[in-house]
């Protein structure tokens, strides 16, 4: 069972979620204001810190002029090591990734409380932790200069990566919780979550700050995270382009990186061209990653990918990760009796969130946003990417989840379901429970099926 503390804290957090729930449906909002909003006055927000904390550097953009869509950039320290020490900064990651469990492991139980999964986990052999260099950034530095990005206040002094002879990383887009009505994704909880995650599977990590209802409705939030998929592909061939312009000039190893970059913003104009994707990101190697309603977010996301097909290239979605998601249907599963009102956010709170965001002509619990289990949702299960679903013991929406799941089995997807044992719904992403050793286990799973399908050294590790 949770902790006392745990149970404690679901009290009083399902107090102010229906106090502030049923403040936004008594409050009008205006369909009207397509800009909307991405987080609310209540979300503590995390700065942007272009600085390496904790071995990641983030930065915001706005990538939307009509509405408030934005995205937060986890660009990992590992992407600054050179391509030639591409398997050193695999090794790296996966030392980081003990140490920073082991950190973990000294301050609770050294035997950290693992998941139910179907299907066996491997373990990693982990090896001795390697220096490695620094990427040069643009700026008449010296070659000594160049190596160190830190000022002597451990300030991040700009960093303008060149775009040959980078490390390429794969890309995660992550999608935050919050019932579609509240969360954010520079909120302090996803920040730190999205800060692990980068780490552990050494990806840069694109998090969407998605509109939130009831000010935008259904399909507002679904249509944010398909625009975001789309950008990275703008972005990656606006990044070739600029690589083909500069060689129709005449450049070669005699062209300063200053003038490489001076054409591209000559060309493209400064905000075209983002530097930190167009260095290091590999659009071929994406993978969608959900919390909660962010989860429902992706399955579409995959969806579409799927139906689009080529016209997303150079983008391709290799996989994707549910964890715990906002599934619900009109006919109740078992655990949707039994767990009614588990921990956290119970059904009530769920409908309430349901109701603000789909529209009101369109509320129905088998909605397309809502059921994944209704025929003809398309496209065909068959083509769905491989799916990693996460749930928790005392969640009330982990039938639906795992059914969902059996479902791209039958078709021969494939499609683990990790289940926690003891664990409440956003239990590896609650501010709460964000350093518990079952939320750091939690990460270390993920990070483990993931790299099956972005690691360019085959498929070393599976369940």
């Amino acid at each position: 069972m949770p902790t006392v503390a745990v149970k404690l804290y679901s009290v009083f957090f399902k107090f102010l979620l229906k106090h502030r729930l049923q403040n936004r449906i008594q409050t009008p909002s205006d369909d009207n204001n397509q800009f909307g909003v991405t987080s609310r006055p209540e979300e503590s927000i995390a700065a942007a810190n272009p600085s390496f904390v904790d071995g990641v550097a983030t930065k915001d953009i706005h990538i939307d002029s009509f509405t408030s869509l934005s995205v937060r950039i986890f660009l990992p320290e590992s992407s600054l090591a050179s391509p030639e020490l591409d398997s050193r900064g695999q090794l790296k990651s996966r030392v980081k990734a003990r140490s920073d469990r082991d950190s973990v492991d000294s301050n609770g139980d050294q035997c950290l409380n693992r998941r139910n999964s179907y299907g066996a986990i491997g373990t990693m052999n982990v090896g001795a932790n390697s220096e490695q260099t620094r990427r040069s950034s643009y700026g008449g530095l010296s070659d000594a200069e160049s190596l160190n990005l830190r000022s002597d206040s451990g300030v991040y002094r700009g960093y303008s990566p060149s775009l040959e002879n980078c490390r390429k990383l794969p890309l995660m887009l992550q999608f935050h919780g919050g019932g579609f009505v509240s969360g954010s994704n520079d909120s302090v909880a996803n920040d730190f979550f999205c800060r692990r995650i980068a780490k552990l599977c050494d990806v840069i990590v694109v998090a969407v700050g998605y509109r939130l209802a009831p000010e935008n409705r259904y399909p507002a939030a679904f249509e944010d995270g398909l625009q975001v998929l789309n950008w990275l592909g703008k972005q990656a061939n606006l990044a070739e382009c600029s690589k083909s312009m500069v060689s129709a000039r005449g450049g070669g190893p005699e062209l300063k990186k200053s003038d490489v970059k001076r054409h591209i913003a000559d060309t493209f104009g400064a905000s075209m061209v983002e530097p930190w994707l167009a260095a290091h990101g590999d659009p071929s190697r994406c993978v969608l990653l959900g919390v909660s309603c962010g989860a429902n977010i992706a399955d579409y996301v995959a969806r579409k990918a799927v139906e689009l097909g080529k016209r997303l290239d150079p983008v391709k979605v290799v996989a994707q990760v549910l964890m715990y998601p906002f599934f619900i249907g009109s006919v109740p599963t078992h655990s949707e009796i039994k767990l009614a009102n588990s921990y956290f956010y119970d059904k009530a709170m769920c409908l309430l969130s349901w109701k603000l965001f789909l529209p009101e002509e369109e509320f129905s619990l088998d909605h397309p946003a809502a059921n994944p289990l209704i025929p003809d949702r398309g496209p065909p299960l068959r083509f769905m990417p491989p799916t990693l679903t996460i749930v928790a013991e005392h969640d009330w929406m982990r039938d639906r989840a795992i059914a969902y799941s059996e479902e791209l089995r039958k078709v021969n997807v494939d499609a683990p379901v990790l289940e926690y044992k003891d664990a409440v719904h956003e239990f590896a992403t609650l501010d709460m429970l964000l350093k518990t050793p079952q939320a750091q286990a939690c990460a270390e799973d993920i990070a483990i099926w993931v790299k099956k399908y972005i690691s360019f050294r085959g498929h070393e590790f599976s369940y």
